[in-house]
This record gives C-alpha cells, sequence and structure tokens, in this order.
C-alpha cells in the first residue's frame, strides 16, 4: 500500500471513528449499560458479530463498530450473533421483569387496550424486543394479556351481580357487545347471564366409579366433558365438583352418560388408543396453550416443562408451565401426566405420582 492509500485508509478510519463517537449510543456501551440492552444493539466490522450494550467482552475500536435499532437490522447486514452475550437470548433479569410488570398495570389500567407501538415507546426498546420479553416473562403476547385482563374483569363485574350485563361488558374494556358475545363461551364458558349467576341453571351431569387406579369422576356440560378427577375419595371427588361449578345443576349421569364414563375408563386403562372425547376446556390464555401442547404429546413419549415452555413460545416459563399443569382438571385427556422433569425424574401430579407413574407405564408396554 503506497502513502496516498494509507493515508486515505487511515482518513476513513478516522472518519469512522468520529462518527461512532458522536453518536449518543456509543457512551453506553462503553458503559456496559445494561438499561440499553434491547433499545439497539451494535456490530464489530472486524469479528461480524452483533452485541447487546452491555456485552463483557473486550471493548471495540470505536472505527469498527455500527450502531442498528434491531437484531433483523444487524443480521440483513451480514452480521452474526455474539456467542458471550447472547443477544438473541431474551433473559428474565430484574429489570425487565420490573418493566413488564410497569407496562402489564398499564395494559390493566388504559380505558383502551394500548397498542405494541405505543407500548415499546414507553418502554423506550423496539417492537420487536418488547415483543419477545413480553411473551418470554408473561408467557403472553401483549394483545393476548391485554384480552387475558378483560375477560378477568369482565368474570369479576359480572360475579359482583349488581348492574346491567352490558355495563359490566363495557366496563370490562370491550369496545362492542357483539365483539364479546362472539367471544362469551371462550371466556366464561357460558352465556354472561349464566355466568353472573353462578352457572345457575347450568346442567353439569356426572358420575362417580371406579378404575385401576382408584376412584374416579367424570363430569360434563352441554359443550362436552368438563371434568375428569382421580382420587382415593369419591366424596372428595364429589366436593371438587361442586366447588368448580358452585351454583350449576348437578345431574347424576344417566345409561347413555355412563357410555362416555366407559370411554374415559378406556382411556385410562388402554391410553395408547387414544380417544375422541368431546372436551369442554376452561382455562386462562395460557393454560390454554399449555394443555393444547399437552395435548401434543405422543403417548408413549414425555416432555419437560422446559420442552413444553420452548414450544408454546415462552421458554422462561417453566413455573407458570407446571402451573398450567397442576391447574389440568382433565386427567388423562389433556395428558400432564407426560410432563417429567428436565432429568426424567417424575415431578409432583394433582393426582398422585403413584398415579403418574402407572400411566407412564401402561402407554411404554402398549
Amino acid at each position: 500500500m503506497n502513502a496516498v492509500h494509507k493515508s486515505q485508509a487511515a482518513s476513513g478510519r478516522d472518519a469512522r471513528a468520529a462518527a461512532t463517537m458522536a453518536d449518543a449510543r456509543w457512551p453506553r456501551v462503553q458503559a456496559r449499560d445494561a438499561a440499553a440492552d434491547g433499545s439497539f444493539v451494535y456490530a464489530v466490522r472486524t469479528t461480524g458479530v452483533y452485541c447487546r450494550p452491555s456485552c463483557a467482552a473486550r471493548p471495540a475500536r470505536p472505527e469498527n463498530v455500527t450502531f442498528h435499532a434491531t437484531i433483523d437490522e444487524a443480521r440483513a447486514a451480514g452480521f452474526r450473533a455474539c456467542k458471550r452475550c447472547r443477544p438473541d437470548d431474551v433473559g428474565q433479569s430484574g429489570e425487565q421483569a420490573a418493566l413488564i410488570a410497569r407496562l402489564c398495570r398499564e395494559i390493566e389500567r388504559a380505558e383502551r387496550e394500548p397498542t405494541l407501538e405505543q407500548l415499546a415507546i414507553q418502554a423506550g426498546v423496539s417492537r420487536f424486543h418488547l415483543h419477545r420479553v413480553f411473551k418470554a416473562v408473561t408467557g403472553l403476547t401483549p394483545k393476548a394479556y391485554a384480552a387475558a385482563h378483560r375477560a378477568r374483569r369482565v368474570r369479576g363485574e359480572l360475579a359482583r351481580g349488581d348492574g346491567r350485563v352490558t355495563d359490566a361488558i363495557y366496563d370490562a374494556g370491550y369496545n362492542s357487545n357483539g365483539r364479546f358475545y362472539a367471544e362469551s363461551n371462550g371466556v366464561l364458558g357460558m352465556t354472561p347471564s349464566r355466568f353472573r349467576a353462578g352457572g345457575a341453571d347450568t346442567a353439569i351431569r356426572f358420575a362417580i366409579g371406579q378404575c385401576s387406579l382408584g376412584a374416579i369422576l367424570v363430569a360434563a356440560s352441554d359443550v362436552g366433558v368438563c371434568a375428569i378427577l382421580l382420587g382415593d375419595d369419591p366424596e372428595a371427588l364429589a366436593r371438587d365438583l361442586q366447588d368448580r361449578f358452585p351454583r350449576a345443576r348437578l345431574v347424576g349421569g344417566d345409561a347413555a352418560f355412563e357410555q362416555r364414563v366407559a370411554q374415559v375408563v378406556g382411556l385410562i386403562e388402554a391410553p395408547r388408543l387414544g380417544h375422541d372425547l368431546p372436551l369442554d376446556v376452561r382455562g386462562t390464555a395460557f393454560q390454554q396453550r399449555v394443555w393444547q401442547a399437552l395435548r401434543q404429546i405422543p403417548p408413549g413419549e414425555t416432555a419437560s416443562y422446559r420442552d413444553i415452555a420452548e414450544r408454546i413460545g415462552a421458554p422462561t416459563s417453566m413455573r407458570a408451565v407446571a402451573q398450567a399443569c397442576g391447574a389440568n382438571a382433565l386427567a388423562v385427556a389433556i395428558p400432564c401426566h407426560r410432563v417429567v422433569r428436565q432429568d426424567g425424574a417424575l415431578s409432583g401430579y394433582r393426582w398422585g405420582v403413584e398415579r403418574k407413574r402407572a400411566l407412564l407405564e401402561r402407554e411404554a408396554e402398549a
């Protein structure tokens, strides 16, 4: 390289360094400011990687640094993720958890559902990053969280029993009666009027019998089977059903319903055969996602809580996944017995670990 070329190259490096140091983001990189994570990434020309602002790697020379508003932008420029700070991984640090908690409160207080853009501006991060972090921390997207909050509010408003159903719907944040009634079965499992009455006049047929795992209670609404409970004490199972449907009309099953019970017992005795039971599945948006993932685990196979969390797009929500498994009231039909610890060991099961072991052994032998 001759003197002229060397001079031009040096001039280019100086210009790039000056541009980098003049950028307001450079001091945050120098300070390894964790609070800036999510608002941008920086890339290093000499290594070909992009990093979080808080990356602990040796600081790059400013002439080799470029800034990018999003991870996608850095990738499009040809850079790959740093293996040290892992900018693609969504952590659940205290700062992020606090941020998402604050945004959740904002969603809950807002008269109208805030857009993702509005939330991102308030948080000072990109929409892409906020969407990923929010889902990792809560297990839901901001939109799904807002919908779940509306559902909780309308259940609370209706349960209070004062005022009109229409007022309760609007007070909960729904923009129209039509929109809510279109979703009411999924939100309440019944009409608003029936829900307000505590499920009064909603007929729940049930029967209690015996199977090889002990006592079994099967209950069904007009929609489908809404409870399959296992235990040692038939009376305790009946009380559990009453607690679930405190003002529903519980009706003893007739001969036709006994056939439904036989189907469920057959599912327990030969779990590999599968089932075509119509189900009335009631739960939060997050629980529904977990339960759907459980139903996709084939008989004879298992998955860890981490596996399920990753499958539903919430990789850091293992504890919430475990709680959703514990809330499952449809034993075997929603096969929470197929979820095990990361090391393969059996963990808690709502109906007893021995029953869980027996079900898994039957599936393995079939």
